[in-house]
């Protein structure tokens, strides 16, 4: 007897796959891969929260995360933050957009207000299905995991299908899940990813993982991709400046020490511009971004067509995007 189709799974020839341009392979350069699921981890008051916010306003606004680390292509956030008031989630949004240069009202991000969304409830999942269908977000944040449900985090059957529920999200709305997670007591001793506490699911789940640890005083930021490679750990500080409060790279000497070159040309021009602090003539931009003249400049139109870049008389800047 022959096969229908409904019978069967869906198969394409490897030559059809679709092909992703290096340009398109992250939502944050060198932090977060386009539509990866991944987990920000870290023991208590290490600023998991605010390095998420963080995130959420670099991809809201396009404008480079933690002031370094380039957004080829801004859009809508989609937050929930289960542990905090909603007062103070908006007090640390702006005194993230006062470290960018930005305000509120230029940001995208888009605030679950409900008092408890459970991962473990079908109901929940569905609410949560249908916001993010309707919305459309590059980037859903959810904060942290542990108020996400009242499942046993230590037991890989109670975890996986929530991790499975929220990677149907992603693949079926084309969107990145941001997730944060506890560390275990005293994880600061082990590998990165074994000391996310719970089942080792977390771990595994996730496509970029970004892990925060403190060293008396220090504070390290380790970065893990599984298909990209990875760069040397970051050394973070949480600066108040005026009124403001927002992670930042500790030293400018040390940022252009911990941030590998990117590898595409359009990343290239992206990067060069986040770290500079005027428009940038495009003969001193080549220069660089160290790349043949007919690529860069047809890269450097593209960017600029597409509304990332702003041409002025002085040079090129990167656009600021509401």
């Amino acid at each position: 007897m022959s096969a229908t189709p409904d019978t069967t799974l869906p198969v394409q020839p490897v030559h059809q796959l679709p092909v992703r341009s290096e340009a398109q392979r992250w939502l944050v350069t060198g932090l977060w891969l386009e539509e990866a699921v991944g987990v920000i981890g870290a023991e208590p008051k290490c600023c998991k929260s605010f390095l998420a916010l963080d995130l959420a306003v670099a991809v809201a606004s396009g404008t480079p995360c933690l002031r370094h680390f380039p957004v080829p292509q801004a859009g809508r956030v989609l937050l929930y933050a289960a542990e905090d008031a909603l007062h103070i989630v908006r007090r640390r949004l702006e005194g993230i957009c006062a470290a960018a240069g930005l305000t509120l009202q230029e940001l995208d991000v888009q605030v679950i207000t409900a008092p408890t969304v459970r991962l473990d409830l079908p109901a929940d999942r569905s609410r949560l299905a249908h916001t993010v269908e309707q919305l459309k977000p590059r980037l859903l944040v959810l904060d942290p995991f542990v108020r996400l449900h009242r499942i046993d985090e230590n037991a890989s059957g109670e975890v996986a299908p929530l991790l499975a529920y929220l990677r149907e999200l992603q693949r079926c709305h084309h969107l990145a899940v941001l997730v944060v997670h506890h560390a275990k007591k005293g994880g600061a001793r082990i590998r990165a990813g074994q000391a996310l506490r719970g089942s080792s699911e977390f771990h595994a789940w996730g496509d970029s993982n970004l892990y925060l640890r403190r060293f008396g005083n220090e504070l390290t930021l380790t970065v893990e991709h599984r298909a990209a490679p990875s760069m040397p750990p970051i050394h973070l500080e949480l600066a108040q400046r005026g009124e403001s409060l927002a992670l930042e790279l500790r030293t400018a000497a040390d940022s252009a020490s911990q941030i590998p070159p990117p590898s595409s040309v359009n990343e290239r021009i992206l990067y060069a511009l986040s770290h500079a602090d005027r428009p940038v003539p495009a003969s001193e931009l080549r220069a660089l971004c160290s790349v043949r003249k007919a690529t860069f400049y047809a890269q450097l139109d593209e960017l600029a067509r597409s509304g990332r870049l702003v041409r002025s008389p002085e040079g090129y800047r990167l656009a600021i995007t509401a």
